[in-house]
């Protein structure tokens, strides 16, 4: 009997997973059955009951322990991207249902834009863009320019660059930070000090991270401890200079905390490409302020990382059907459920 795969995301159009199973040799039928971001756990449920495999997007579509049990031939769950909050590892795991996502396939994406955005707020681009725009560039000493932008100018070199959590984004951003000349520190209490300094990094606590950073960037996967990890207390804790710029999840910041901030001169700017909620209201005060910028959750984004985003479910599927652990395990405990539940052990 072939093995199915369900694409409950209806990404199958912009990838040909049928045709990467015929090319393999591998015997998978593709089942196509797309649900809206939004579906409700009895769509998803009826979606991808027939599944071996789902193909989906842990991050936005809602794969709870209800549809995990009712996928009863589930044996993984491959979502698009990096982000898996929305889906419930400890119940997949102990339904012996492995967990994949796409860890790696916009690393240099994700780093760049941060870097990106960190100019952006330094050398004030935006709004030194939107003033040109509007007519205020009438000589190199405009008076709308001179006066109310170029003191806010600032030189990176010297500055120090605060990183809270060091997965493999922000270990990539190192060496491109030190091209500027910036001073490092790393907050993550999940790795130990000694891992962090191999990177030639000093790891902090947080506090310490909030006052002395020039700009911090959050990395952070979202979980219940990493909700509002920056709040009003903490953004208080920063300098009235530093920057705040947030390229992993949105709700990590509370963005009522962070307009208090930016308004009230407890922080500079802020750059984010994520925001709770997605899409940012249009109503959002944030919109109003010249010292915030967002950036649409882009910065995963380029033609290279989408290919491979789309590809690798395909890809984590064939090995598994060939017999091999995917690439992209996020529960690596599972193996031993796995095994005892399929009777099938991979390599």
């Amino acid at each position: 009997m072939a093995f199915k795969a369900v694409d409950v995301l209806g990404i199958s159009f912009l990838q040909d997973y049928a045709k990467m199973f015929k090319d393999a040799g591998v015997d998978v039928k593709l089942l196509v059955n797309p649900c809206p971001l939004g579906a409700t756990e009895d769509e998803l449920i009826a979606a991808g009951k027939q599944g071996d495999a789902i193909i989906a997007q842990a991050s936005y579509q809602s794969i709870t322990g209800k549809v995990l049990t009712n996928w009863k031939n589930c044996k993984m769950v491959t979502s698009i991207g990096i982000g898996y909050e929305n889906l419930d590892v400890d119940c997949a795991t102990e339904l012996g249902i492995m967990v994949v996502n796409v860890p790696d396939a916009n690393i240099e994406d994700v780093s760049d834009h941060t870097i990106g955005l960190i100019l952006a707020c330094t050398r004030r681009i935006v709004q030194l863009n939107n003033a040109v725009k509007k007519g205020k560039w009438e000589s190199v000493a405009s008076p709308g320019i001179a006066a109310e932008i170029w003191p806010k100018l600032s030189r990176l070199r010297g500055q120090t660059l605060g990183l809270i959590a060091f997965g493999r984004i922000p270990r990539a951003l190192v060496p491109k930070a030190r091209g500027f000349g910036l001073k490092i520190i790393v907050y993550d209490p999940y790795l130990s000090p000694d891992i962090i300094r191999k990177f030639e990094v000093e790891p902090v606590d947080l506090d310490q991270l909030l006052a002395d950073s020039d700009i911090i960037s959050i990395h952070t996967p979202l979980t219940p401890e990493t909700k509002h990890i920056l709040g009003l207390k903490q953004l208080k804790k920063m300098k009235p200079t530093a920057c705040l710029i947030n390229t992993s999840r949105g709700s990590v910041v509370d963005p009522k905390a962070l307009y208090t901030a930016l308004t009230g001169g407890y922080i500079a700017a802020a750059a984010l490409d994520v925001t709770e909620p997605e899409p940012i209201p249009a109503d959002s005060p944030l919109l109003k302020l010249d010292n915030f910028i967002v950036t649409a959750h882009s910065a995963g984004l380029s033609p290279q990382a989408l290919a491979e985003m789309q590809r690798r479910p395909g890809d984590e599927i064939i090995r598994v059907v060939q017999g091999k652990w995917p690439f992209g395990l996020v529960n690596p405990e599972v193996k031993t459920r796995y095994i005892k539940k399929w009777g099938k052990a991979l390599k």
